[in-house]
């Protein structure tokens, strides 16, 4: 674990002695990467590659503040109980928040300059997978969002995590019943599923399909479409192994409910792509 890298030198104004964190420098590489993937598909498509840098303005935009919105609301109980500490504290960002805000205003961003909604879309679809492989990686480095204990191979234990993988924490924010043996075997400090990296393994092959596909021969809109049906797949899978407090509705989580209905969404959308025939 490396959730800092370096820290600012103290003789800088205003930001002197702040660290550099592993995820912070991660969400930007995603953002980039998945920025450059865009214009990639955009300038193949014709258009110019300042119109994908600007898309990717707005999705930083929206993806940073409605992870952070959702991520405050979801936690409405130290919400009440300390607003302003909740609201301005350095962590905590949920993906689907990030991601419904920035499609939103992404969205209304490609409308209102005329872009084709179909063909941009399906631009964007390969870099999305990527960006969150990326992001997932200082997800690991910062020691969150990891999994259940476990005793398996893949293990890992992140004793300074966020928050550390102890069967104390755990138990407390989580609710998990750690398996006595557990306890017994490694202590305090128990192995979880790396499920950050599960993450980003399954994304890294998603984006290799998407790209192998993006000269498909359906309707504008079937690649996002696509992405949306693996995507949402992909989440609902990996949530079984996380570490979650947030299963309102039975064994699901929320983030699973949401994958549910984005992946609904996904196929009728091809569907009907479909129905409509293809472009050739």
């Amino acid at each position: 674990m490396y959730p800092n890298l370096f820290q600012l030198p103290e003789w800088l104004p205003v930001l002197g002695g702040a660290p550099i964190t592993s995820f912070g420098v991660m969400m930007l590489a995603a953002f980039l990467t998945g920025g450059y993937v865009l214009k990639c598909g955009m300038v193949r498509q014709g258009h110019d590659a300042d119109k994908a840098w600007d898309l990717l303005f707005w999705a930083v935009i929206g993806g940073i503040v409605g992870a952070r919105v959702y991520y405050v609301l979801l936690n409405y109980p130290r919400l009440a109980a300390d607003p302003l500490g909740m609201i301005f504290s350095r962590g905590g960002m949920v993906w689907y928040g990030g991601f419904l805000l920035a499609g939103a205003l992404v969205l209304r961003r490609i409308h209102t300059t005329g872009l084709p909604m179909g063909r941009t879309v399906d631009a964007a679809a390969p870099g999305l997978a990527v960006a969150y492989a990326v992001g997932r990686v200082g997800c690991f480095l910062v020691g969150d969002d990891y999994g259940r204990p476990t005793d398996s191979w893949v293990g890992i234990a992140f004793p300074d995590g966020k928050p550390p993988s102890t069967a104390t924490s755990i138990a407390a924010n989580f609710g998990i019943d750690v398996d006595p043996a557990l306890i017994e075997k490694y202590g305090e400090v128990l192995p979880v599923h790396p499920t950050q990296l599960y993450e980003t393994g399954l994304s890294t092959v998603i984006f290799v399909v998407l790209w192998s596909l993006r000269l498909h021969r359906h309707r504008p809109g079937w690649l996002f479409a696509l992405w949306l049906v693996l995507a949402s797949a992909e989440r609902f899978l990996v949530e079984f192994f996380r570490a979650k407090d947030d299963r309102f509705f039975g064994f699901l989580t929320l983030a699973q409910v949401i994958s549910v209905i984005l992946a609904a969404v996904g196929v009728a959308w091809m569907t009907r792509l479909r129905l409509a025939g293809d472009r050739r």
